[in-house]
């Protein structure tokens, strides 16, 4: 079951204390030193689990204050994030030992991760409030992992978050029904089996979301053509040569192994990257209290930007270390919230919607325990089965 959000009543009570987040909401502490006011935002009254839930626009309008972006911090954190990608190269170029380089190729993957987060956030125009500004660091930070920035526009901003978890439209780790699992060819079945045991998360995203849909993808996966779409696979091509080349011309400069080289410096991060991408958006929008939709009138009822989005919580900084993606139920109800205000926008929505967003603490046992139980969903009694159609969560309520 989802643990309880107590502690985001504390973390949201902060916006009444001296907390730094309480300041940049405008709510002032009775001990405050007087200074210049930013503009105020009043915390929302609790609102009951049994109570309707209110529109989209009403809750996006909680999270206004926390829409604000800056341009230094933006520029910081991307600066920071790729003179650390650098040194982390440049240490696996002068290591000699082979487990020190596949150890440095591993957090090389990590920092991709990081990179890719923020030009995530830039995609959304939630990083800067310059909207060329936006792109360039969107496709600059998409570089290392080989991201088309324009294709990743249409089918996260657009498909995506635009049909979150409304089965036929968002592709994201749709699940099938037992009758459209049953008419899959053998391998593919086989293949599903791989993709939803736990341990497949990173063959999924690159082969089913990056080389399907990203990278040069067929007219069969995106019927519409345009000239950006070919530029921008063209660009992560091409600096992935360079990339591979470079790491190629310093093996030999420095009289090491080109396999060794390219393998931990370039191909190891590219696969950590994939793990790590395909694992957060597959614990992003699969739980068992987690419902899909195959009909759009049902799908619109449920308040999908609210139900269908999970808070996972990490401890030992990993979130932090993550740009806080993991708050994921605001960034749905709001992409323009920057990445640097995500957790005070979840807290808040946590106080002011308890019992409805979904949150859990991460343990590999819940994480098995849902890999086990989400492997079909049955869209007409909303629940998830196992690949035999048993059912294996609860029913999901109908949207009234």
């Amino acid at each position: 079951m989802p643990a309880s959000s107590d502690n985001a009543l504390t973390d949201a009570s902060a916006f009444a204390t001296s907390d730094p987040a309480a300041a940049a909401l405008g709510v002032p502490s009775a001990d405050a030193a007087p200074r210049r006011r930013q503009p105020a935002a009043a915390l929302p009254d609790p609102i009951a689990a049994d109570a309707p839930l209110p529109g989209r626009k009403v809750i996006r309008g909680w999270l206004i204050p926390l829409g604000e972006r800056s341009t230094p911090r933006a520029l910081m954190l991307f600066a920071f994030d790729y003179l650390l990608f650098a040194a982390v190269m440049a240490a696996l170029v002068l290591a000699t030992p082979w487990w020190a380089k596949l150890g440095i190729g591993v957090v090389a993957g990590l920092v991709i991760a990081r990179l890719f987060i923020i030009g995530h956030d830039a995609c959304h125009q939630s990083l800067t409030a310059r909207r060329g500004l936006n792109k360039w660091i969107g496709r600059l930070t998409f570089l290392p992992s080989l991201t088309p920035y324009s294709l990743w526009e249409v089918g996260h901003n657009v498909v995506h978050h635009g049909y979150t978890n409304l089965k036929g439209f968002d592709f994201v780790w749709a699940p099938y029904s037992l009758e459209e699992f049953r008419a899959l060819p053998r391998w593919r079945r086989a293949l599903e089996r791989v993709y939803r045991n736990g341990f497949g998360a990173g063959f999924y995203y690159l082969v089913e979301i990056w080389w399907f849909k990203l990278f040069f993808p067929s007219k069969r996966q995106m019927a519409t053509r345009r000239a950006i779409f070919t530029w921008d696979c063209v660009l992560v091509a091409t600096f992935g040569a360079l990339w591979v080349g470079a790491l190629a011309a310093l093996a030999i400069a420095t009289a090491q192994s080109v396999a060794l080289m390219v393998t931990t410096g370039f191909v190891l991060p590219f696969l950590v990257w994939n793990l790590t991408v395909g694992f957060v958006l597959y614990v992003h929008h699969t739980h068992t209290s987690v419902a899909w939709y195959d009909t759009k009138s049902m799908w619109a009822k449920a308040q999908p930007f609210v139900s269908t989005t999970v808070h996972l919580r990490f401890r030992h900084g990993i979130g932090a270390a993550l740009h806080h993606i993991m708050e994921h139920t605001a960034h749905h109800v709001d992409m323009s919230v920057p990445l640097y205000r995500l957790k005070r926008a979840q807290a808040l929505l946590e106080h002011a919607l308890p019992g409805r967003i979904i949150v859990e603490n991460f343990s590999w046992r819940w994480y098995f325990d849902t890999a086990r139980r989400c492997k079909l969903y049955d869209f007409k009694a909303l629940c998830w089965t196992d690949f035999r159609g048993r059912q294996t969560s609860e029913n999901a309520p109908v949207p009234a």
